[in-house]
């Protein structure tokens, strides 16, 4: 049987997740502060682009938190 759909922490996850990202990017971008001289273009590319998507994801999930609200 199916479990039911229990939507009550999903606001407490998703901030949960914010948190989590914020720090990954704030940490991402700490790096690329420090090491921007000895990495390579590419490495560095890789991770401003990763943090782009982190940028995207925070968006999302602040998205999913107004709809649970208003749900």
């Amino acid at each position: 049987m199916a479990k039911p759909d229990n939507r009550a922490d999903n606001v407490e996850h998703l901030q949960e997740s914010i948190q989590n990202t914020i720090e990954n990017l704030e940490e991402a971008e700490d790096y690329l502060d420090e090491h921007a001289d000895e990495i390579s273009a590419t490495e560095y590319e890789q991770i401003a682009s990763k943090n782009e998507r982190r940028r995207e994801s925070i968006e999302g999930f602040r998205r999913e938190i107004k709809d649970e609200a208003n749900s």
